[in-house]
């Protein structure tokens, strides 16, 4: 039986529009009709399924029709159905998380409720009320992605001020607008408590019969880290200095960084950088102001500096990453350098290893501008009108021109 193109189409069109039992019949007496090697042919012409095609055999000589139980086969997940939805709830989680202030574990702690996150991702993402999945979903989905709802005390911050809510939304846009662009890279950065390099516990446990000293009044010497972090690409880099962490170390760091990844974002011309409001790099701080402007007049690039409130800086993106090499090298014995650099370059953030390097030289403390020098370097800086303490902008193609 030779089969035109025409009729071929309208049988395997006529099968789409059947269900069930009767789809399964029409392919039956389909392949009775074509003879000998029928269901092969059958397979080949329309992509018919040869199981559901003798499965219809079976039906069409026995008489007995075989039930259907679709709601045997379980339901689809959440995330097959919606591709995107976890990438989504990570991305709106992950600006309501903290990481645990004394780094005792790995968890995410959030004070985002599931009924908030759903609302997030209609608002934010384009999502369809009917589409989501419910509030208890949503909350299970939270936790597999290692985000817990929290009401415990030592997670909240210690005070508040008057303008904590309207810098958290001005980061919340600022963030937002960073992400999307395609010329512009968001950095979060910040340090880490100084390392005591010695026997010493550091709290915890492990199977070496060598034993740590249960006090570190002396300790052989001190690394105080130093963390640059790409939210979007999960790159993180770490740099270590035995000498302290000043505006002029902080500055070194992200000249040395840029300058061996600029390649990677040639399209980049702004850099939007997450901090908190610490004592080396606040926005009334005069040697950090100058040393970057010198820096966005140097490399061309625009900066801007988003400072998250006091007492929140745990919701910083970098502060995450801390609380992963904490518990990473907790209970080893961290007696020289080389093994702090070591545990450091072993630890993983999303299955990403950091780079790690070691800065030398001395930085001085108390470096600062007179009042007549910090009055030019204002000059080159714009301060949000409502919230110039914690957003600056520094034009550098501007001061390059000039």
């Amino acid at each position: 039986m030779e089969l035109t193109d025409g009729f071929k189409a309208t049988l395997a069109e006529t099968a789409r529009m059947l269900r069930g039992s009767q789809r399964r019949l029409f392919m039956a007496r389909t392949v009775q009709s074509l003879g000998a090697g029928g269901q092969r042919r059958a397979e080949t012409e329309f992509g018919w399924n040869r199981v559901t095609i003798r499965k219809g055999m079976h039906e069409l000589r026995s008489g007995i029709t075989c039930c259907d139980a679709p709601t045997a086969r379980g339901r689809a997940r959440a995330e097959e159905k919606l591709p995107r939805l976890l990438a989504d709830i990570r991305d709106i989680a992950k600006g309501f998380s903290q990481t645990d202030p004394q780094f005792r574990n790995r968890r995410l702690y959030t004070r985002l409720t599931a009924e908030e996150l759903r609302r997030q991702l209609i608002e934010q993402k384009g999502y369809q009320t009917a589409e989501l999945p419910t509030p208890r979903t949503l909350r299970t989905k939270l936790n597999d992605l290692g985000f817990h709802l929290t009401k415990v005390a030592k997670c909240k911050p210690k005070k508040k001020i008057k303008q904590t809510d309207a810098i958290f939304a001005k980061l919340k846009v600022v963030n937002r607008s960073a992400d999307e662009a395609e010329t512009v890279l968001r950095l979060s950065w910040d340090a880490k408590a100084a390392v005591k390099i010695g026997d010493f516990s550091r709290g915890g446990k492990n199977r070496l019969e060598r034993k740590g000293a249960d006090h570190d009044f002396q300790p052989k010497g001190i690394l105080n880290p130093f963390g640059i972090f790409l939210p979007q690409w999960d790159d993180l880099h770490l740099y270590f200095t035995a000498s302290a962490v000043t505006s002029d170390f902080i500055v070194d760091v992200l000249e040395r960084w840029w300058g061996s990844n600029r390649q990677r974002f040639p399209r980049v011309d702004t850099l939007v950088i997450n901090q908190d409001n610490g004592p080396e790099l606040h926005s009334r701080r005069t040697q950090f102001l100058k040393r970057m402007v010198q820096f966005a007049r140097d490399q061309a690039l625009r900066i801007r500096l988003a400072y998250y409130p006091p007492y929140h800086s745990k919701y910083n993106a970098i502060e995450h990453c801390w609380g992963i090499l904490e518990n990473h090298w907790n209970g080893e014995l961290l007696d020289d350098v080389d093994a702090v650099l070591e545990f450091a370059r072993t630890m993983t953030w999303n299955g990403k290893k950091p780079e790690v390097e070691l800065l030398c030289g001395t930085y001085r403390k108390g470096i600062r501008l007179s009042p007549r020098q910090m009055k030019v370097v204002e000059k080159h800086v714009t301060r949000d009108a409502e919230l110039g303490k914690w957003f600056l902008d520094i034009d550098g193609p501007s001061l390059r021109l000039g």
